[in-house]
């Protein structure tokens, strides 16, 4: 464990995984490495950000957030997507837990922090620890607030680096994906508002696979139909894998977004290589008010509510396609037979 002050990043490592937290900015998990395999599998963004906590509650626009993005794993609560007039409150793009400071408490296990939020009467307790080669996300919810509160929590990890540096796959335990039907940048190849069962979705021009993107490409879609959901990011050369596990009862769809070389406007220039699976309570990205207006799922905190939730990381090297995830969070592989 390795820390100087409380603002400093923090290390946290067993034998097998490195995983380095910045509580200045957001908590963020700024990078999750697997020792004996020698590789990292959170993305990082192609421009250098500002470590500097926002003056206000939270950036007021997209340009602001990104300023301060630098990959990795990002919370985002109590908004996610667009800065948005909620219920009286001025919410920042992808909300204040992703861009302010929090407390931090650490040793030789795990990485605590803490945080009593300005723009909902909510305090959140995030343990982080390791389990052999699974990094663990523990994390608590409490509702202080006298009236009951709609928020949005999400989870932001973001992949790339050697995960992203061969031919790879997406695999996935969903059934079903819901292409946003606003986000339709130039190089995306998805059809807006399509749906499809995975990894098919209709295209543009033809019948698209997700499980196989293609740079360039930048969409945005919502997986969802989890029975027990799991997101996995497998390297067909069998170098390294990374496979995401959560809790459905709290976040039933994850938002799949790929920006693989597809963005070429400032600050992305082309440049990025980068995945986004994101377990949420709600869709589409694109902030509170107006998930609330389309009649959108967002989650309401009642006072004295409390709520926890778990996500496990397995970083792995593979043999095969995943087959499933168990509860501790690592992958089964398919039998292949000789």
């Amino acid at each position: 464990m390795a820390g100087a002050g409380q603002d400093d990043p923090v290390v946290l490592e067993n034998g097998l995984l490195r995983v380095v937290v910045d509580p200045l900015i957001g908590g963020t998990i700024m990078s999750i490495a697997h020792k004996g395999i020698g590789a990292s599998v959170l993305g990082s963004t192609p421009w250098d950000r500002l470590r500097v906590p926002y003056v206000s509650t939270s950036p007021a626009d997209e340009v602001a957030w990104l300023a301060r993005y630098g990959g990795g794993w990002p919370l985002l609560f109590p908004n996610g997507g667009d800065g948005c007039a909620f219920e009286g409150v001025q919410h920042g793009f992808h909300g204040e837990a992703s861009v302010a400071p929090w407390q931090v408490e650490a040793d030789a296990t795990s990485v605590r922090l803490a945080r009593r939020f300005f723009t909902v009467p909510v305090r959140m307790e995030r343990e982080l620890s390791l389990d052999g080669d699974v990094f663990v996300v523990r994390e608590t919810v409490r509702m202080d607030g006298a009236r009951p509160a709609r928020v949005m929590w999400t989870h932001h990890p973001t992949f790339g680096a050697d995960l992203l540096a061969g031919a790879f796959t997406v695999e996935t335990s969903a059934r079903a994906v819901t292409v946003d039907d606003a986000y339709d940048p130039a190089t995306n190849p998805l059809r807006p508002g399509a749906t499809g069962s995975w990894p098919f979705v209709p295209g543009r021009a033809r019948r698209y696979d997700l499980s196989r993107p293609k740079a360039p490409v930048a969409s945005l879609a919502y997986l969802s139909g989890f029975e027990r959901p799991w997101v996995a990011l497998r390297r067909l050369d069998g170098a390294v894998g990374a496979a995401l596990s959560w809790d459905a009862a709290v976040f039933p769809c994850a938002w799949l977004w790929y920006e693989l070389a597809g963005t070429v406007d400032a600050p992305w220039f082309g440049r990025a290589h980068l995945i986004g699976v994101e377990p949420s309570t709600s869709w589409p990205g694109t902030g509170l008010a107006n998930i609330a207006r389309r009649g959108g799922p967002l989650l309401m905190l009642e006072p004295g509510d409390v709520v926890r939730t778990e996500l496990r990381l397995h970083v792995f090297q593979p043999t095969g396609p995943v087959h499933d995830v168990d509860k501790t969070g690592r992958v089964t592989f398919d039998r292949i037979d000789p």
